[in-house]
């Protein structure tokens, strides 16, 4: 979706960060279980369509002011795990002042030159009839409706930034960073079965994690196939270590997935004649390992080619990161914390990683319901819906019903049924402009008045003092755009300095069609996965380099993000 980026909740009087009420302060006193995440009512879109909320400063907020009883977010192990910035020499793309502040959020307003101007009528004319409905929303025929998902889940296991006000300046070195900058699956295990027990069943004997059937979903699932759901207290808050993983029902459901992917390996390994005599731990362990290394191999060999290029990917193996020099101990004060642990660049958090915004369609077929005749269509956000409506005619998350559910095929390429997701490009489907939040909390979501995503977006560049697009294609030695390629931005006065997300929005719509990220957020992007790849021991890259996928998929000794749905039994037959 921060895919990805930045959600934040701080309007006028930062202090005032959410806006909440009676049914809210209720909802949250009901959580005593120890969820760490659970009563960050107003808090995190998607990072994919959020990334790096404030959950924190709200959360905190709201236990001042109603002594709610609720647990406060686990503070970060390592307060010195800041951002850093990846071109620290360069200037910022504008002053960081009110008037540009200003200027970034008029260019993302709703029916500005970032809006696609999607019909939003008809959720299905949406998918069938893009050419009347989405005219200036184009598909990208090389990749899955999936893939933008699964990126938002990726941002989400990186970056959490917890206190990014919009409306004044920040500094990197100043902004906590409470995920493990790993591929590591912090936002799923949270601290293990002893810090955060709440995640985990040992009913079997085994360290499996809790997951919850949808009651009623057999009646309108094809073949009667019961349907799963994150583990959810009595007021629907989901009880998994990362809340923003409920921020619509496909991140939700993927979240869901790689929970119940760890449960296959754990069954895997106890069935296997030469593990099944190890400890419930060291199961646990081995299958944890499994997991993150099937998962990185899916990172590297699956989405990122997809998202840069297989050359640009080749590239950054073959010479290492050439910007993000995490490896040169002359750049410790820049790259890593005092625990030379990697520190993840804005460059990226606020500005490249964010080019999933583009890739969001502006509904979804969520399911093929009972029979032939009955899918389940669904835009991604509604804000006119009643945002106490048990099972919303959108696609917020939040909400436990019987239709609430995925049916991959159309996310992922198992059969015919895929749908593709939207090109890399300067236009945002139109529920992405006005977000949820105007007629009450909704998990992840804004509070502060400013509904738009793109706006959002680009008022952090100012804030952040990110450099122009221009300045780092001249630095990286790659074609830079012309005014000419960014006029419509010369009202702005911005089509010679260019705030970073845009231009590489732009340099992807010219340079490669929408389908995948131009030069400048290519080798952004490449460089930090990869860096933080072989900057991890445990990563398999560095512990393994030549392992290979050992668990059942398609081919064997590779594994897809299809292989991986299959393994974990989320994938029932359609016929």
């Amino acid at each position: 979706m921060s895919h990805h980026g930045a959600m934040s909740y701080g309007g006028d009087n930062p202090t005032k960060s959410v806006l909440y009420d009676q049914g809210t302060e209720q909802k949250c006193r009901g959580s005593t279980m120890g969820v760490r995440t659970t009563c960050f009512v107003a808090l995190g879109l998607a990072g994919l369509l959020l990334g790096d909320a404030e959950q924190v400063a709200a959360a905190e907020d709201l236990l001042e002011k109603n002594t709610l009883h609720v647990t406060k977010s686990t503070g970060p192990r390592f307060p010195d795990d800041v951002f850093s910035r990846m071109f620290p020499g360069l200037p910022p793309f504008a002053p960081q002042t009110d008037e540009a502040r200003e200027q970034a959020k008029k260019l993302g307003v709703k029916g500005g030159i970032l809006d696609a101007l999607d019909n939003l009528t008809d959720p299905i004319q949406s998918i069938t009839n893009p050419g009347v409905f989405s005219p200036n929303n184009p598909d990208n025929p090389n990749m899955t409706a999936g893939m933008t998902f699964f990126g938002q889940f990726l941002d989400h296991d990186l970056t959490l930034a917890l206190k990014a006000p919009l409306l004044e300046r920040t500094h990197p070195r100043r902004t906590t960073n409470f995920r493990t900058a790993e591929f590591d699956l912090d936002s799923l295990y949270g601290d293990g079965p002893d810090g955060s027990p709440e995640l985990y069943d040992t009913s079997s004997g085994d360290i499996k994690f809790r997951i919850e059937a949808i009651p009623g979903s057999e009646h309108v699932s094809r073949k009667g196939a019961v349907r799963y759901d994150l583990p959810r207290d009595a007021y629907n808050n989901a009880i998994i270590a990362d809340s923003r993983n409920d921020e619509n029902i496909v991140i939700s459901q993927f979240h869901l997935a790689m929970l119940k992917f760890h449960n296959a390996v754990v069954d895997r390994l106890r069935s296997d004649s030469a593990k099944g005599h190890l400890s419930a731990r060291e199961i646990f362990e081995e299958a944890r390992r499994q997991v993150q290394w099937h998962y990185q191999w899916i990172i590297l060999n699956e989405f990122l080619p997809l998202t840069i290029g297989q050359n640009r990917v080749d590239e950054i193996l073959r010479n290492g990161p050439h910007f993000y020099r995490i490896h040169d101990r002359t750049e410790d004060s820049l790259f890593r914390s005092p625990r030379r642990k990697p520190l993840i660049p804005v460059e990226f958090a606020v500005a490249a990683y964010r080019f999933g915004h583009s890739q969001v369609r502006p509904s979804y077929r969520l399911n093929f319901g009972p029979n032939a005749g009955s899918p389940v269509f669904m835009l991604l956000f509604d804000d006119s819906a009643d945002p106490n409506d048990p099972d919303p005619n959108d696609m917020r998350g939040g909400k436990r019903a019987p239709r609430r559910f995925l049916d991959w095929q159309t996310f992922f390429k198992f059969d015919d049924n895929f749908r593709p997701n939207k090109r890399i490009d300067t236009k945002l489907s139109t529920p992405l402009m006005h977000l949820l939040g105007s007629r009450g909390p909704s998990p992840g979501m804004p509070s502060d008045g400013i509904q738009s995503l793109a706006s959002r977006n680009l008022m952090r560049h100012v804030n952040y003092g990110i450099p122009s697009g221009q300045a780092i294609a001249r630095v990286m030695g790659v074609q830079v755009l012309t005014a000419e390629q960014l006029a419509e931005l010369a009202p702005f006065g911005m089509d010679r300095s260019t705030p970073l997300w845009y231009y590489i929005l732009k340099e992807a719509e010219v340079l490669e069609n929408g389908l995948r990220m131009g030069p400048v957020g290519g080798r952004i992007v490449g460089e930090v996965f990869i860096g933080l790849l072989k900057a991890d021991k445990d990563s398999y890259l560095v512990a393994d380099k030549n392992w290979k996928p050992v668990l059942p998929s398609a081919e064997p000794g590779d594994f897809h993000i299809t292989d991986l749905l299959n393994f974990a039994g989320v994938v029932p037959p359609l016929n």
